[in-house]
């Protein structure tokens, strides 16, 4: 259940198959003598699984494995010249060109000498697979005891919102952020997030804008501190809307015109001092089926337009947090929402297990990025029931389906480990602009 980066890929090469080096050998001839069925050797970029239709195989010691998957899981294009038998690959830093037969490659124009020169096989095409990868900055990995060879992607940029709500003393958010108690400021990791969203506002069901919930959100004493922290560090700020359907507060508002009108022109007015709004209406479409599922999904689209128009009006954005789509709740129309707002945080977390089971996150994604452009997705990440690894995984995902960011639930509850991984897989773009 795993999904998406910038990769389409042009390839004219009826299926090109790459040779991964992992170990100290023989130079390769060109000659098929030596190849070896399948050892039963998996390939992993980012923690994820490459799945090829070709199973890799061995030459002279040496691993073969599949190319076209692992090139587009890498967003890397690559041509085919029949009439050179000449393979060349380039992302935006980076040109690759490789030809069958020749010991020598090309890195920016620049030669260097391969262990084991592209060849044909079957009339497929074998390419060195660990200088492509560590050509396009990836690092790699070989598990002899699994028989796996690891890639990982350097870091990508990506815009990554972070949550930030109150908390004890223990699970401050202020400090989360900026590593330092309230009110004082340090980088901390700042370096890390492009946006906060300030989980301070709900709404009753007349549609009054409420700075406090019975769910704990609320607007803290000394906001104003917040706010002005954030701009000093440039990070974006969006008014978070939080309100649930547990009591059926919801569904009421969404079924009265004046009580929406209401909403709408509060959180447009308040919204005034921020970058945009999040929007965060949860519980949608547990019960219902038929016709009434659909006046749910109907009328959450509607609220959505109406506030999309008060916004737009003061040139802020719109951002909506919701259910996946293989969640219990189907009160939510990605395809209609993904037209009407700026983005869309998918919130891929509470299915049950911990960590969040790849698969269910992976369909979460794929099943979102059907209805929605991938570049107005960020994956949702709950990081307390998170380890390091699984947190790659989900990085891997973002990056693997090319999506637009990440969301992280919540600041405060972020242990240092998964910081570190996520530096080292995930460039935000706050970092892109030189700011320290």
């Amino acid at each position: 259940m795993l999904k998406r980066c910038c990769f389409i890929l042009s390839f004219l090469a009826a299926a090109c198959i790459l040779v991964f080096t992992f170990t100290a050998g023989s130079t390769a001839t060109g000659q098929t003598s030596g190849l070896e069925p399948s050892t039963g050797i998996h390939v992993y970029l980012d923690e994820l699984p490459v799945s090829f239709d070709v199973p890799p195989q061995i030459y002279d010691g040496r691993t073969l494995s599949p190319f076209r998957a692992l090139a587009e899981a890498m967003h890397v294009q690559v041509d085919w010249d029949g009439a050179t038998n000449t393979v060349t690959a380039r992302n935006a830093q980076t040109t690759v060109l490789l030809q069958i037969g020749n010991a020598t490659a090309y890195l920016n124009n620049s030669p260097v000498n391969l262990d084991v020169p592209p060849m044909l096989v079957n009339n497929r095409t074998l390419i060195p697979l660990r200088f492509f990868s560590e050509a396009f900055q990836c690092r790699v990995e070989w598990e002899g005891a699994t028989n796996s060879a690891r890639i990982f992607s350097p870091p990508a940029a990506m815009a990554v919102t972070a949550f930030y709500a109150l908390g004890d003393t223990a699970t401050s958010s202020w400090t989360g952020l900026f590593g330092t108690p309230f009110p004082n400021t340090a980088g901390g990791h700042t370096d890390q997030v492009s946006r906060l969203a300030l989980g301070w506002y709900s709404l009753d069901q007349d549609g009054n804008l409420l700075t406090s919930s019975s769910t704990g959100w609320q607007k803290p004493e000394g906001w104003q501190s917040v706010l002005a922290a954030a701009k000093a560090y440039h990070l974006e700020t969006e008014m978070v809307v939080h309100l649930t359907d547990g009591a059926g507060t919801l569904s009421n508002l969404l079924a009265n015109p004046s009580a929406m009108h209401n909403a709408v022109t509060g959180i447009a007015e308040e919204a005034a001092g921020y970058s945009g709004v999040n929007l965060d209406f949860e519980g949608l479409g547990l019960s219902g089926q038929g016709e009434e599922l659909t006046k749910v999904r109907e009328r959450y689209i509607e609220f959505v337009r109406l506030l999309t128009v008060a916004l737009k009006a003061d040139n802020l954005k719109l951002t909506l947090s919701l259910h996946p789509l293989n969640s219990a709740y189907r009160g939510y129309d990605y395809q209609a929402l993904g037209e009407l707002a700026d983005q869309i945080i998918v919130m891929a977390y509470d299915y049950g297990p911990k960590p969040e089971p790849a698969d269910l996150v992976l369909q979460a994604v794929e099943e979102t990025t059907a209805a929605v452009p991938a570049g107005k997705v960020l994956l949702g990440i709950s990081l307390p029931g998170e380890t390091p690894q699984s947190i790659l995984v989900k990085a891997g995902i973002a990056k693997r389906y090319n999506l637009g960011g990440l969301a992280l639930w919540r600041l405060g509850l972020v242990p240092d480990e998964a910081w570190d991984t996520l530096r080292s897989t995930i460039l935000a773009y706050r970092a892109l602009s030189g700011i320290e």
